[in-house]
C-alpha cells in the first residue's frame, strides 16, 4: 500500500516481496554500526522481521517503517517511517539508507514526506528521533529537519546510551 509520494519517491508498505532489499540493508556495516544487528542473517528471517515488525505496527498502529522506492525506477533505496516504541512517549522517526544513495537528499525528502503525514493523517503534533551519539550524519539530517536535541537516554537498562531529539509538526 503507497502511503506518500513526493517527487522523486514513493513511501509504501513493505511485504514479504522485499526480503531481500531488507537483508541487504539491515546487514550494511552503517546499520550494524548505528542500530545494530537484528539478527537477520537469511531470507527467512528478513521476512519473519517484516511481518513481525512492519507489518505487524501498520496492522496495530496504521503507521510504522515504510520502504522508500525511486519514482522512476520502483528501485528500492531504504527506509522510513513513524514507529510507535513502548520505551518513548512519542512517535519516532526513523530511517536507513543503502549508503549508494546517500548525499542526495532522499533521507530528507521521505523524512519531510513522513513526518507531514504523521500530522495530516496521524494528528501528531510532536515527533521525536533517536541516534546513537556517534552517528553525525543522522544528528545533522535530524537538524535539518528541524529537530532539537532533547536528552540523552536508553530504550531499556541494557541498552546503549542514545540521544533523543524532537520536532513539533
Amino acid at each position: 500500500m503507497r502511503v506518500v509520494e513526493t517527487d522523486r519517491l514513493i513511501l509504501r508498505w513493505l511485504g514479504a516481496g522485499d526480503a531481500a532489499f531488507i537483508l541487504r540493508l539491515l546487514n550494511e556495516p552503517s546499520w550494524l554500526k548505528y542500530i545494530g544487528d537484528k539478527g537477520v542473517k537469511t531470507l527467512q528471517d528478513a521476512e519473519d522481521y517484516i511481518r513481525k515488525g512492519p507489518r505487524e505496527m501498520y496492522e496495530r498502529r496504521g503507521h510504522g517503517l515504510y520502504l522508500v522506492e525511486t519514482r522512476e525506477r520502483g528501485e528500492p533505496i531504504g527506509i522510513c517511517g513513524l514507529i510507535k516504541r513502548e520505551a518513548l512517549e512519542d512517535v519516532d522517526l526513523g530511517f536507513a539508507f543503502l549508503p549508494e544513495f546517500w548525499g542526495k537528499r532522499y533521507a530528507f525528502e521521505s523524512a519531510i514526506a513522513a513526518m507531514a503525514y504523521g500530522k495530516s493523517a496521524l494528528g501528531l503534533a510532536r515527533i521525536v528521533a533517536i541516534t546513537s551519539p556517534d552517528n553525525q550524519p543522522s544528528i545533522g539530517l535530524l537538524k535539518r529537519l528541524g529537530f532539537r536535541f532533547e536528552r540523552r537516554m536508553r530504550l531499556s537498562v541494557e541498552d546503549v546510551e542514545l540521544e533523543l531529539y524532537a520536532a513539533t509538526t
